[in-house]
């Protein structure tokens, strides 16, 4: 058969590695089923995509090629186990063949009975996150494993939704597949308080994984709607299995908004558009009201005696008030620094201030914002975290000191690792019209 020429194996090859960011953690997940075993599972998923990479620039991309990735590793998968039961010297040479033969068959039938009767969760993609969230891991382990998994992020893309060395979150991936090999961890969904202490590292990955679709921290693209839609449906799959944890519906609600905007993001261009420049009209009304019903869903069960809104549902409760708005100018830029001073009491850190210093600038002044923001210049976490010069560049352009807001746009322009996101910054620094549509900084 002809080899396709250099321009057109470029070509399948950057289809290939778009299929499989898509499908990577289906394919794993799938495998994962049937090995019981996550890094047994990576690898298996790594060989199909191999093979991918062998097989399809001669026989062209097949019809569905999750399908034939989640096919090709399965059958890896079972090859493995076979090699496995052949390693057993405990097998009899006579029947060893029939035994294994009734093993996999076993093995084959107890998946489609456990996708039948599974009462806690019917879904292979929360499986592998509940499974990546074990607590023989830590904590900050669990998340990095599992975007790396799940969300199919590079080591980098991960280091910079943790503001963190890259070297520290690739030690920390490496380590934890170590411990869950040490660990015999299974494949196998927690039931009871297992589940719930797993929960909050299930949360924290789903909330970085759809910032990442929303805001991709690096790339050709703004963003990444197929990971955000990934995260919101995994989000809608928990909240049906778990509707009386507010937390769960507070950040299903802060998806389900958030996800009503994603077409009034861009232009046709694929160029940034700010918030205060979008056209609202454009913001799907059935995610609106999806993400409002979960929100009250959520303020219902905490109530006046229960204590105060967890983290997720405060930021639910902000995207909510810029959903009601019909403007920015409209909108209660009041209450949501309010809901920030909130957050920053539930789960403080640095880009929450930050946040909280622009929804400050908004209700009370950029001088007052800017006042918020130069108490944040010397904060570590910060500092190769290019929205801290792109909020004191727009707030300094709010206030006419022009020079000083220019090279405030550069310095965020160099530390911008999206190329739409830095061409708008440069945009900014040159004080292009076209680039001043909106709230700097606006990310979620």
């Amino acid at each position: 058969m002809r080899q396709p020429d250099a321009t057109a194996a470029a070509e399948i090859a950057r289809t290939i590695a778009a299929i499989w960011r898509i499908e990577s953690a289906k394919v794993v997940a799938h495998a994962a089923r049937i090995t019981h075993d996550l890094a047994l599972a990576e690898d298996c998923a790594q060989d199909a995509l191999v093979a991918a990479l062998e097989h399809w620039p001669e026989l062209g991309i097949p019809e569905n090629p999750g399908a034939w990735l989640m096919t090709a590793a399965k059958r890896r998968a079972l090859d493995h186990l076979r090699h496995r039961k052949l390693a057993e010297p405990r097998l009899e040479a006579l029947g060893h063949e029939t035994d294994l033969q009734q093993s996999i068959a076993a093995r084959e039938s107890s998946e489609m009975i456990d996708a039948r009767l599974d009462d806690a969760i019917g879904d292979e993609l929360l499986r592998l996150m509940f499974t990546a969230c074990h607590p023989v891991l830590a904590p900050e382990a669990r998340s990095a494993l599992t975007l790396r998994v799940m969300g199919g992020l590079s080591t980098a893309e991960i280091a910079r939704a943790y503001l963190k060395p890259e070297a520290t979150i690739a030690q920390r991936i490496v380590r934890a597949k170590r411990v869950l090999a040490a660990a015999h961890v299974p494949f196998e969904v927690p039931r009871g308080e297992a589940l719930h202490a797993r929960l909050a590292s299930v949360l924290e990955v789903l909330y970085l994984m759809f910032n990442e679709g929303y805001a991709a921290t690096a790339g050709a693209q703004w963003m990444r709607p197929a990971l955000c839609a990934e995260a919101l449906r995994l989000g809608r799959v928990l909240a049906g299995l778990m509707p009386q944890q507010a937390e769960v519906l507070g950040l299903l609600a802060l998806m389900e908004i958030q996800s009503s905007r994603l077409a009034a993001r861009v232009d046709a261009q694929g160029e940034p558009i700010l918030l205060g420049a979008q056209d609202r009209s454009r913001w799907d009304p059935l995610l609106i009201r999806r993400g409002l019903a979960a929100l009250a869903r959520a303020e219902a069960l905490v109530g006046p005696l229960a204590g105060p809104l967890g983290p997720y549902a405060l930021q639910g409760a902000i995207a909510a008030c810029h959903a009601r708005a019909p403007s920015t100018e409209a909108t209660d830029w009041a209450r949501i620094a309010a809901l920030y001073d909130a957050l920053m009491q539930a789960a403080p850190s640095p880009v929450v201030a930050l946040n909280r210093a622009v929804a400050v600038a908004m209700a009370y002044g950029p001088a007052a914002g800017l006042e918020l923001v130069d108490t944040l210049q010397d904060e570590p976490a910060l500092a190769q975290y290019h929205l801290l010069p792109a909020v004191r560049g727009d707030l300094l352009q709010k206030l006419g000191r022009g020079d000083e807001a220019r090279i405030e746009f550069e310095r965020a322009a160099a530390l911008a690792g999206n190329a739409r996101e830095r061409a708008l910054l440069l945009g900014r620094a040159a004080n292009d019209p076209d680039m001043t549509n909106g709230e700097n900084g606006e990310r979620r």
